[in-house]
Parts: structure tokens; C-alpha cells; sequence
């Protein structure tokens, strides 16, 4: 029965490697490969879906190693963690994606101050042609790299490398990109995140115990530990975990608590058994409403009644 519960990253055909910005000789398992680069793929929404769709295309085609490079952590959570963007996945559900999606190689690139420091010349003679000895090049159409990101496509192109250069995505007229999934998760436009990333938006993370506000108001929950803990959402929310319907509120609690560090609790209907220490996904489904702060203890309690009937009601469409 399928519960939610996440299991270690395994893939019988998957290289996994993680490496400093000294870039010691690669492992002869990525050579003569076909690499795929965005750098971040966060979200790994329908624009770097598509990237992948090609280099598995071109990988089966030619019959080589399909390669993924990325880097963590985010630039941003590196030099200036207080103004970097809100996570949409993290490094383990991008590499769970990468590898349902037929990637046999992902590459994790150290993000620090050596790894920025590379410049355009050493990434393209060093790295790509001398020790990844890169056949094909796949990369989003904004692509740039080498410190201070002072190269781009051309670059590569006049390189001598062969490159597939994969166009922006629009839908109803607005590029895919993670910012504007960001945005779209700051309003509650769940239907427009979900179109944009392809599937569902969700969030996974440990069941923990919590204070039980929840269970002695009469709607026990399970407390997810976010590794991240900015998520670009907040309010209440009809959603699933694993296969089970639930209600989840995302945010600080402010009639109960008041709390600056965001929380995610999800009261599962029809459902109360012990799930602690459980590495859970979390589903969002549709937006009932913000979260706000009420008169008394007795207010909200009649609030999570109606949110309830709302999210039963959805489910039952």
C-alpha cells in the first residue's frame, strides 16, 4: 500500500556523483556522454522537462550515456541566504525526477566560492571537452555560465561544441520559468503551478510530533519538517498525502501560536493512526483560503469544520 512513504534514491542504471569545485578527473562512467545543463532545474517544470525529453531522445538516438550537471546549493542561498528564492524542490526530488525521467548520470557541482570563480575558458576546455569529453550539449535558450555568467550559448557554439538549443515554453501567453511558478504560488494559483510544472506541486518531508493543538481541538495532524523552511505558499489547502485526502494549513498559526517559522500540517479525513518518523509527500490540490487570525480558540474551530466540508466536497467531485 502506498502511504506517501519516500524511499532511499535507487536506480539500478544511475551514477550519482558529487564533487568540489577543484573537479578532480570524472569518473570514466561520464565520458563520451550527452549533457544536459540548466544549472538549477529547480522545480523541473514542463521547460526542463522538455530539455530531458531531448537529451533522452538524442541519448537513444546515438546510443550514449544521458548526463545531467547541476550545482547545489542555489547561488543565491550561498552569497546572500537572505534574499535567495524560495526552494519549489529540493536536490532529492529533482534527482528522483532525473532518474524516473531515463537521466543515467547526474553530476551535483558543489556550489561555492571556487565553483564561481571558473571561468568560461576553464568550464569549456577543461571540464566539458578534457574530462567529460561532452558529445552533445543541451541547454535552455537563457543559458549562461563561468563567473559572473559572462558566457552563454555563442560561447559554446563558437567552441566547436555540438549544441541543441531548447526554446522558452509560453502558456496562454506567460513564460514557464520558476519565477513565475513562484508567483503563482504567493497568489494560490495552484491550477496555474500545476500546469506549468506538469503534475502536482508538493512538498515532502518528515512526520514529527508536533504540540497537538490539532488533536485537542479535534483535528489531529501530521507536523511535516520542511528542510526548506520558505516555502512560496502559505494558507489552507485540499491536498493529499500519499493517497489519503487531507486538509493542510501552511503558515505560522497566528491564533494559536503566532509563530515566525512557517509550519505545515496536514489533518488527514478519515484517518488516525501513528505516521510519526515517516518521509511523507505532501500534495496541493486547490486553495480553500488565506490563513488569518481569529477572535478566540472557538472561531477557528468552526473555520476548520467549514474547510473540512470544503476539501471533502472537492474530493467527492
Amino acid at each position: 500500500m502506498d502511504d506517501g512513504i519516500k524511499t532511499p534514491i535507487t536506480h539500478s542504471k544511475s551514477y550519482l556523483s558529487f564533487c568540489d569545485a577543484s573537479l578532480p578527473p570524472f569518473s570514466i562512467e561520464f565520458r563520451n556522454a550527452y549533457w544536459s545543463y540548466n544549472w538549477q532545474f529547480d522545480g523541473v517544470h514542463i521547460g526542463h522537462q522538455a530539455l530531458i525529453q531531448k537529451l533522452i531522445e538524442e541519448s537513444k538516438r546515438r546510443k550514449i550515456t544521458p548526463s545531467v550537471m547541476t550545482f547545489e546549493p542555489h547561488p543565491k542561498e550561498f552569497f546572500v541566504p537572505e534574499n535567495a528564492p524560495t526552494r519549489l524542490t529540493s536536490l532529492r526530488e529533482k534527482l528522483e525526477f532525473f532518474l524516473s525521467c531515463g537521466v543515467e548520470n547526474v553530476f551535483v557541482c558543489a556550489f561555492n566560492k571556487k565553483f564561481a570563480s571558473i571561468s568560461s575558458d576553464m568550464f569549456m576546455h577543461q571540464i566539458l571537452k578534457e574530462q567529460l569529453k561532452a558529445k552533445l550539449i543541451i541547454v535552455g535558450d537563457d543559458f549562461r555560465f563561468g563567473a559572473q555568467r559572462l558566457a552563454g550559448i555563442e560561447d559554446l557554439r563558437k567552441s566547436g561544441f555540438e549544441l541543441f538549443e531548447i526554446p522558452e515554453i509560453d502558456v496562454r501567453g506567460k513564460r514557464v520559468s520558476s519565477t513565475s511558478i513562484r508567483e503563482d504560488l504567493k497568489e494560490g494559483r495552484i491550477e496555474s503551478v500545476n500546469t506549468f510544472l506538469g503534475r502536482p506541486y508538493t512538498i515532502s518531508g518528515k512526520v514529527v510530533e508536533g504540540d497537538k493543538r490539532g488533536r485537542q481541538m479535534g483535528f489531529p495532524t501530521a507536523n511535516i519538517h520542511m528542510k526548506h523552511t520558505r516555502p512560496a505558499l502559505t494558507g489552507v489547502y485540499a491536498v493529499k498525502l500519499g493517497h489519503r485526502n487531507g486538509v493542510a494549513n501552511l503558515g505560522i498559526r497566528p491564533t494559536v501560536a503566532g509563530i515566525p517559522k512557517l509550519l505545515l500540517e496536514v489533518h488527514l479525513l478519515d484517518f488516525n493512526e501513528d505516521i510519526y518518523g515517516q518521509h511523507v509527500q505532501v500534495t496541493f490540490l486547490e486553495k480553500i483560503r488565506d490563513e488569518m487570525k481569529f477572535e478566540n480558540i472557538n472561531a477557528l474551530i468552526e473555520q476548520i469544520k467549514k474547510d473540512v466540508v470544503y476539501a471533502t466536497r472537492f474530493f467527492e467531485k
